[in-house]
């Protein structure tokens, strides 16, 4: 639908976007990121015609944009440009009406229920309709943004220009806009070309990107082609880290600031874990970076308290997840600043150690409750509902680990607890063969983030042999101090 052709221009004789080529399917929307001054909307402006070219072409629906009239060319195309100027004080309705000016014909041609209806549909779709009879003047920027939005929408032409079309609005009506441009894309085919600041939002929501540098094309593509931390920190001149979006396959980027001289060091010990009847606890002084499978605040983060509590071995809940929140809460641990975790074990029983490597040291904390051992392997067979046996593994440590590290500590510990189930014999009681684990298991590996980096925990690595180790030692200990409490004969 539009067709991009070695495009050249700018505001003097020196062009600011040079030779740029690319093209727009219907029902698709482009993002255009760049810094400031890379050439985003003056390369707006030149397929708009709001700036002549100096060298190239623009085709839009198989016709030179240069040969439509005017009105031709506004039935094609709408643009909302990134500012707006008011020469007139407007009401919201007038100014969404104004987007019906390329279908009028003639002097006195009267307004359609058709024109009535786009408008009307318009400022539905972004929530201004109780602002109709208002004047213009009178709104936010963000509620101005989105009065011009809907003039554009009303003007209902297949190639849709945006300028940065979220600047002034707050989150929600972000999300709202885009949404509503996306579904406009999709169910009118529409031909979306919009200038984003933000990458995130921008990769949200394109299909493609088109990635700008000094007026020319640094790179485009699908959001997983362009959005790369190479690429980004090489424009943008940012250091940057790129994660998937937690529900879509689409790179989210996160900044990173220049700050870690202000960090102050710190290095977890023995000292700082508490055991009681209650729980087993750790607090550090500085916040540890965390994956782990806990019953709170599972997954990855950033925390400063991690607890492992004691429930009975029939503890029952509506919500574990809230209970578990109040309970943290009572005992004076903040809950987005805690991971925690349960075990029908008693907690005096738990079994730490450190062990310490050539860069640096490592902290082992274990408890093991085993009577309703699971063999994996012979998982298929059993049709009992989980309960509350529970190992329960953390794993700190001082040092700066990748993201494959964690992933890979966490495989070496789980290898080194199954090893240490095999030499402790103990048996899945349905199916009596060697358990590998409990279907509640836990486990935690924090770092400080400090200190040496480590690129892998594998079990040949000098982390994973300390991790292999460790686990091992303390998961054997705290079966067998679990066995002696029940009274098992070995």
């Amino acid at each position: 639908m539009l067709q991009v052709d070695n495009l050249t221009g700018g505001y003097g004789k020196d062009p600011i976007v040079k030779s740029v080529t690319f093209s727009v399917k219907k029902g698709e929307v482009l993002g255009i990121l760049g810094p400031n001054g890379s050439g985003k909307s003056t390369l707006l402006k030149l397929i708009s015609g709001i700036l002549p070219k100096q060298e190239g072409s623009v085709v839009i629906d198989g016709q030179q944009a240069s040969d439509y009239s005017q009105k031709e060319f506004a039935r094609k195309v709408a643009v909302l440009p990134q500012l707006h100027a008011h020469a007139f004080s407007h009401s919201v309705h007038e100014t969404v009406s104004l987007g019906r000016y390329p279908h009028q014909s003639g002097l006195f041609s009267s307004w359609s229920t058709d024109d009535e209806r786009a408008v009307d549909e318009a400022m539905q779709h972004m929530t201004i309709t109780r602002y109709m009879h208002t004047s213009i003047e009178l709104l936010s920027g963000g509620e101005q943004q989105r009065v011009f939005v809907a003039q554009a929408l009303a003007q209902e032409a297949p190639v849709l220009l945006l300028d940065e079309p979220t600047n002034h609005l707050d989150i929600a009506h972000q999300q709202q806009l885009l949404d509503i441009i996306r579904r406009q894309a999709v169910e009118k085919g529409l031909t979306v070309v919009s200038v984003f600041h933000d990458i995130n939002l921008a990769s949200l929501y394109c299909d493609r990107l088109l990635l700008m540098d000094k007026g020319q094309i640094a790179a485009i593509g699908t959001p997983q082609d362009v959005v790369k931390e190479y690429a980004i920190e090489q424009v943008y001149q940012a250091r940057v880290k790129t994660q998937a979006h937690p529900e879509l396959p689409k790179p989210q980027i996160t900044l990173l600031p220049d700050t870690k001289d202000e960090v102050i060091p710190f290095t977890v010990t023995l000292d700082d874990f508490t055991v009681s009847s209650d729980y087993v606890a750790l607090r550090t002084a500085g916040p540890l970076k965390t994956m782990s499978s806990a019953v709170h605040n599972a997954g990855t983060g950033w925390y400063r308290a991690f607890v492992n509590r004691h429930v009975d071995a029939n503890y029952d809940s509506d919500d574990v997840k809230v209970e578990m929140a109040a309970y943290l809460e009572q005992q004076g641990f903040h809950g987005t600043d805690t991971v925690g975790m349960m075990t029908a074990v008693m907690t005096e029983h738990v079994e730490m150690e450190q062990y310490k490597g050539d860069f640096g040291t490592i902290l082992i904390a274990v408890t093991a409750g085993v009577g309703n051992a699971v063999d994996v392997s012979e998982a298929l067979t059993r049709d009992r509902e989980q309960r509350i046996g529970t190992i329960n593994t953390w794993i700190i440590v001082n040092g700066t680990l990748s993201d494959e590290a964690f992933i890979q500590a966490m495989i070496t510990a789980t290898e080194a607890k199954a090893k240490a189930l095999q030499m402790e014999a103990i048996q899945d009681p349905q199916t009596g063969t060697i358990a590998t684990g409990t279907s509640t298991d836990s486990l935690l590996v924090a770092a400080t983030q400090q200190g040496e980096f480590l690129s892998y925990a594998g079990p040949i690595t000098p982390l994973g042999k300390l991790i292999g180790h460790g686990v091992y030692t303390c998961t054997v200990r705290a079966i067998r101090a679990y066995k002696q409490a029940k009274g098992w004969t070995t």
